[in-house]
This record gives C-alpha cells, sequence and structure tokens, in this order.
C-alpha cells in the first residue's frame, strides 16, 4: 500500500489534488446537510442574515477559493503549503460550486427545480477530477505512446481529432458527453456519432430537410429522457434534497 501510494499518488504530486477532492466533497456533504437541517427547522443552525441582508455561503466559498488558488499556484505540487491551499481551495470550490444555480440564474433557486443543476455541477467536477487522478489526461493525451509523444505532429493530430469530437458532441446537445469527452476519446466519440437532440444546434442545421432522422431524433431524446429522468431525479434528490413543490394555481390540482 505504502509502494502504491508513492508511485501513485505523492511521487506525480497527486496529493494535492486528492486533498481538494476530498475537501471539495467533504464540504458539499456538510453543507447540504447543514442546508437541510435549517430548511426543516431542525438544529442549532440558522441562515447569516447581518443587517437584514442574507449572506449566502458561495460569499465565503470565493473568497477561500481565491486565497487557496493563488497559494497553490505559488507553492507547486509538492510540500506541506501545497497541502494546505489544496484544502482550502477544495472547501472553497465546494461553496461556491453548491450554489452554482444562483451564480447562473442571479437569483435564490437553491430549492427550486433549477437548483439542481447545483447537484449535477459538483457531481460532475468530482467525476472529472477523480478520473484525472485515476490517469486520464485532457483530450486523450493519456493515450499517446512514449513514440508519438516525441513527434509533435502526433500529438497536434491527437489533440486535433479528439477535440473535434469534442465540439460535435457539444453541438449534438451531449454537453454532459463533451465535458467527459475532454478526458476520455471514448465518450466523445460516441457522442460524435449519434444522432443530435431535437433542440441542439446540430439538429437544426442538418436534420432541417431530413424528417426522418429528425423523428428519430425526437423518438430517442423521447425514450432517453422517460428511461433516465426517474433514477437521475431521485440520485439528485438524494444527494441535494428535493426542491419546494410549486403549489398549482386554484383548479389545476393533481
Amino acid at each position: 500500500m505504502g509502494h502504491w501510494w508513492h508511485t501513485n499518488i505523492t511521487e506525480p504530486g497527486k496529493l494535492p489534488l486528492l486533498l481538494a477532492l476530498s475537501a471539495f466533497v467533504l464540504t458539499f456533504a456538510v453543507t447540504r446537510t447543514i442546508t437541510r437541517l435549517i430548511r426543516a427547522g431542525k438544529g442549532p443552525f440558522r441562515n447569516i442574515t447581518p443587517g437584514g441582508v442574507h449572506v449566502h455561503h458561495v460569499v465565503p466559498g470565493v473568497v477561500l477559493t481565491v486565497v487557496g488558488g493563488f497559494g497553490a499556484v505559488a507553492s507547486g505540487r509538492h510540500g506541506a503549503t501545497a497541502g494546505t491551499c489544496a484544502v482550502i481551495f477544495g472547501i472553497g470550490a465546494g461553496l461556491v460550486l453548491d450554489e452554482f444555480a444562483l451564480i447562473l440564474h442571479l437569483n435564490d433557486v437553491y430549492w427550486t427545480e433549477q437548483g439542481r443543476q447545483s447537484v449535477e455541477v459538483v457531481v460532475l467536477t468530482a467525476s472529472l477530477v477523480l478520473l484525472v487522478l485515476a490517469g486520464f489526461s485532457p483530450l486523450g493525451v493519456n493515450d499517446v505512446s512514449g513514440a508519438e509523444q516525441q513527434s509533435r505532429l502526433s500529438l497536434v493530430v491527437s489533440f486535433a481529432v479528439n477535440f473535434c469530437f469534442v465540439l460535435i458532441a457539444l453541438f449534438k446537445g451531449k454537453a454532459r458527453m463533451a465535458v467527459v469527452g475532454t478526458l476520455v476519446p471514448f465518450v466523445a466519440l460516441t457522442g460524435a456519432i449519434r444522432l443530435a437532440r431535437p433542440a441542439s444546434p446540430w439538429a437544426k442545421r442538418f436534420y432541417r430537410g431530413r424528417h426522418r432522422a429528425r423523428a428519430r431524433s425526437v423518438l430517442r431524446a423521447y425514450h432517453h429522457d422517460v428511461r433516465w429522468a426517474g433514477p437521475r431525479r431521485r440520485f439528485q434528490d438524494l444527494i441535494g434534497g428535493a426542491p419546494d413543490r410549486v403549489p398549482l394555481p386554484p383548479g389545476r390540482e393533481p
């Protein structure tokens, strides 16, 4: 275990990244637990409202992210200072991304349907960092052999080809696959060759006169959403809590 830890974590300088990821996930979990207790009116925790102004936890999160980020850049990848700055950065990032939806909408949507976007971003961020810790590199550089690394042309071509796959997947409305595809080329390739989502820029441009392709795109998107919408909502509710139910107008009760 000690040899594995030194070879795969300490020597490559991945310990700060591991500490940042651990602090990020732990901060998000603790923050969600506290906010859910506040929402339920349980425990000693309360919203911070000095002078009647609700101070969201994204505010100290931004400060910690800035301090930890600049400290990490200045301290390198080794040593106690690097680890400390990584933890500070992870805590700050956890606080900030927990309220990503608030920043995106410029409105307090924490317990609304839009607030689910914060959970999605946190899960995606943690997944990408885990991939980096596992040895994956952006745009599939980890798949390039030593001989290919000596050839700049091969390296540039590897970057360019996978980057094209990432862009195509993005234009086809597959944002998650595009992001993950920057680290796992096979995912980007899969997103690039599959049918685009019906509302994507790709579908609007290339499926305009192809009624059969557009119909297949709508049908596939429908089946995909029906299949995964329920599990995705339950997973998000488990992690971040269920959003508030908006009361229907009179006469519209289910």
